[in-house]
């Protein structure tokens, strides 16, 4: 017998096999310098800020503010809400950092995990970077959400050799259950995480015990949507939250084809390079390793997947492919030729596209500075607020109050909004205008609007004996400020 190996004899991994926490903490913060503290980065982030900060003032998502996300994602925002504005909107992309290092570290621990550990580094920093690309560089749902499934898919990988691989996938899919309440997009990718399960599980088991596990595996992952469910019928508004959540399917308006078919391209050009890494990973591997690895395969094909059955293919749609993309991409990246060119290569090329994207977008969307000229003219006070178009950030930004529970402007006055948010769009508008706000905030016209809605409120402005005091610029638009 031979005597067992002295750890602290043994070669330690390459600095490339085991990414630092400082690392990647200052790799991300280097992408993302640009947009610290931008209240105005994307418009679905600044909806969620503005309903956590109207869930401290006693708003109930779906009754109070309406919205179609679940109800997770405004409790991850909850805690940067309740601070000053300036220091909650730069808390709340602290938050989204944090989460996005975390998440790329389990994506370099995966690598690992399947042999792939000279591509560990690389991998992680490609998940931090591809962001920038896709409208990711906030505090987009799928930056919170990832995390949870990369955890989740990182217990199934240890199931994979694991003694008690029930209990690895029971907590799996538990961290499922928290990514659904996040955002439900996480459905496609969780049902493939427990289809898997299963399957692994049928290949030791009887058919009767693989069927309980897989009850107990559903359970897990619907606990907190059920429990949210529940919450809301002892409060009385079961009905408001089922149609929030659910009732909306099918009611929601297409976007024009040449639209849609213009994202999709954008998202397919972005996320090629990165799949293309993901599928061309190779290397040699014993049983497990192999079997792993085919598992992280199964799980890029199930994100998009995800990605194209929703249809309109906004770029940030493309965020949850990154996880599975990128921790694929991991075998190919640590080949040696790879990793002493090629590899530095594409990911300084990504780096440079996203900084420019980044600044592009803060060039045509507006800036911190712009935001708070904006805020400034609409002023606080007690008198109503009514975005009919812009950044729903102005309501926390001023404290003044909404007038309608339909603070997204685009549900309002969007096409494609009409009949899903169980409203008639021009009754409810007609509502608000009538309830005299202190206050209107408009955008120019844009591709996509009502016509009809626009001129109705331009006329109730002209009758009500509004008048425009100010026109500001955000980013590439002038901002229109009606007041009484």
């Amino acid at each position: 017998m031979t005597a067992a190996a002295d750890p602290a004899m043994l070669p330690r991994p390459a600095w490339w096999a085991r990414p630092s926490w400082r690392l990647l903490m200052l790799v991300a913060i280097v992408a993302r310098w640009l947009s610290f503290g931008n209240p105005v980065i994307q418009v679905d982030e600044e909806f969620y800020y503005a309903t956590a900060h109207a869930m401290w003032h006693g708003a109930l998502p779906f009754v109070d503010v309406w919205d179609r996300k679940p109800i997770g994602l405004f409790l991850v925002y909850m805690p940067a809400a309740w601070l000053p504005f300036g220091w909650g909107v730069t808390a709340y992309q602290v938050l989204a950092l944090a989460s996005l290092v975390a998440t790329a570290r389990l994506i370099a621990a995966m690598a690992a995990r399947v042999g792939w550990q000279a591509g560990a580094l690389a991998a992680a920093i490609a998940y931090l970077l591809w962001p920038d690309l896709l409208n990711g560089v906030g505090g987009q749902a799928p930056i919170f959400y990832n995390l949870p499934m990369a955890a989740a898919g990182a217990l199934i990988v240890l199931a994979e050799r694991s003694s008690r691989p029930r209990r690895l996938g029971i907590a799996a899919m538990a961290l499922v259950g928290i990514a659904l309440q996040i955002k439900y997009s996480a459905v496609f990718e969780g049902v493939f995480f427990g289809l898997w399960l299963l399957w692994r599980d049928s290949r030791k088991r009887s058919l009767a015990s693989t069927a309980g596990y897989g009850v107990a595996l559903v359970a897990v992952a619907l606990a907190p949507t059920l429990l949210a469910l529940i919450v809301y019928v002892a409060l009385g508004h079961g009905d408001a939250f089922v149609f929030a959540n659910f009732g909306w399917l099918g009611h929601r308006n297409g976007d024009p084809w040449p639209g849609m078919l213009g994202n999709l391209g954008t998202l397919v050009l972005i996320l090629s390079p990165l799949v293309a890494m993901a599928l061309a990973g190779s290397g040699e591997a014993d049983a497990g390793q192999a079997v792993e690895r085919r598992f992280l395969r199964f799980w890029l094909v199930a994100a998009l997947v995800g990605v194209a059955v929703f249809g309109t293919w906004f770029d940030h749609y493309g965020l949850p492919v990154l996880v599975p993309g990128a921790a694929g991409a991991a075998g190919f990246l640590g080949r040696p030729r790879v990793r002493r060119a090629f590899g530095p290569a594409i990911l300084l090329i990504v780096a440079i596209g996203g900084q420019v994207t980044v600044a592009i977008n803060r060039h045509n969307r507006g800036n911190a500075a712009q935001f708070d000229a904006l805020a400034t003219l609409v002023g606080r006070g007690l008198g109503g607020l009514y975005v009919y178009s812009g950044t729903t950030m102005l309501y926390p930004a001023t404290g003044r109050p909404a007038l309608s529970r339909y603070l997204v402007p685009a549900h309002l006055n969007r096409v494609r909004e009409d009949g899903a948010s169980g409203v008639d769009q021009a009754v409810e508008v007609r509502r608000i205008m009538a309830a005299g706000p202190a206050v209107v905030v408009m955008r120019p016209p844009f591709r996509g609007e009502r016509p009809d809605i626009r001129a109705t409120v331009l006329a109730m402005l002209l009758r009500e004996g509004y008048r425009r005091v100010a026109v500001t610029p955000m980013g590439q638009e002038a901002i229109s400020i009606y007041q009484r």
